[in-house]
């Protein structure tokens, strides 16, 4: 089969690798009809992250049709439509069963790490994966949903929805600042309204994705480019400050200004994966009350958000901007690393 893979620091190829194969009875084999790009997908090729190692599979997320399972596994069958979840579960670890999925202790890739897909094996840009743990982490698709709104399921939805707005908790009436409107920024508004958020502002450099925030939920925008930037959210909130603030960049810059925003009392919600430290200044923060959380998605609220998918409750079709086929997987790369200028939000690679 043909996959997309990591050939160190800067370097890519769409070539040919083995077909996967089962190596557990907990396996399924999904051919993969739809997947994304993700911005960690950029990091890796960056060499951020060292964990992934020259020869490996990118990707992890995906929406395909499961040709193949193992011996134990009952409840997903040949000819399911199914979304890859991002994370692996066993389903019966000590974390996987308190919810944290994100650090299943299953010894596939890693134990204690749930992220494995396109990091500690073969991922989802390929013509097939192999998926462990296939019960837990794979995902039916009801009829009605199309590709491109589940694939927007196997990360961006759940990582905007639970490392924002519950670990933020977003609650009825708050008023909540968001500061990046890319992806999961934009997931992070398309939800807030399901905690009830009364007022939810965009904040970003971007004015297109300013303007495609309001497609998402943002009651309104403010550009970061302005001096005034802060005076402007301050004074939509009556000079109070805002109930949550949800970082979805991962630069020490945008954490302060989500910090800086703020009230007394309020909840800043890192959401962003940050490559370089940032400074936390206890010594002003601590007479504030505030509470800081950050956090690795464990994609436990997937089946919830895909009922909310299929009901026309979330409009994730929004996300996709541009579409490519399996052979132009190079361009929807380049497409997507000058978001800026290409305007993509979610880039779409198909079978033809």
């Amino acid at each position: 089969m043909k996959a997309v893979v990591y050939e160190g620091p800067g370097k890519k190829s769409w070539t040919d690798v083995p077909d996967p194969t089962i190596q557990r009875p907990t396996d399924a084999i999904v051919r993969i009809d739809t997947t994304t790009i993700c911005g960690t997908d950029l990091h890796i090729l960056k060499g951020d992250v060292p964990a992934v190692q020259p020869g490996r599979v990118l990707g992890h997320e995906g929406v395909g049709t499961v040709t193949e399972t193992g011996s134990s596994v009952t409840g997903i069958k040949v000819g399911d439509r199914v979304i890859v979840s991002c994370i692996k579960s066993c389903g019966h670890c000590a974390n996987c069963v308190a919810g944290l999925n994100s650090h299943c202790m299953g010894d596939e890739g890693q134990s204690g790490i749930g992220w494995i897909f396109g990091h500690l094996i073969d991922g989802t840009q390929a013509e097939y994966v192999r998926v462990p743990y296939a019960e837990n982490s794979l995902h039916k698709l009801p009829e009605g949903v199309t590709d491109e709104q589940a694939v927007m399921l196997s990360d961006i939805l759940p990582t905007g929805f639970e490392i924002g707005v519950r670990y933020g908790r977003v609650k009825p009436g708050d008023t909540v600042a968001v500061i990046g409107a890319g992806p999961v920024g934009l997931a992070a508004m398309a939800t807030a309204g399901l905690y009830g958020a009364a007022r939810i502002i965009a904040v970003d450099l971007d004015e297109n994705r300013l303007e495609q925030a309001r497609q998402f939920g943002a009651t309104d925008t403010v550009s970061s480019a302005a001096s005034d930037w802060k005076e402007r959210v301050l004074a939509l909130t009556d000079g109070q400050g805002v109930d949550v603030s949800i970082e979805a960049v991962g630069i020490p810059l945008t954490f302060q200004m989500a910090v800086d925003l703020v009230r007394p009392g309020g909840n800043v919600a890192n959401v962003g994966v940050h490559g370089k430290s940032v400074e936390l200044h206890l010594e002003q923060l601590w007479i504030q009350n505030i509470n800081i959380s950050t956090g690795l998605v464990n994609a436990n609220t997937t089946p919830l958000l895909l009922k909310l998918v299929a009901s026309g409750k979330i409009p994730a079709e929004r996300f996709a901007t541009h579409r490519f086929g399996f052979d132009e997987f190079m361009d929807a790369y380049d497409t997507f690393g000058r978001a800026a200028e290409t305007k993509a939000l979610k880039v779409v690679i198909s079978r033809s």
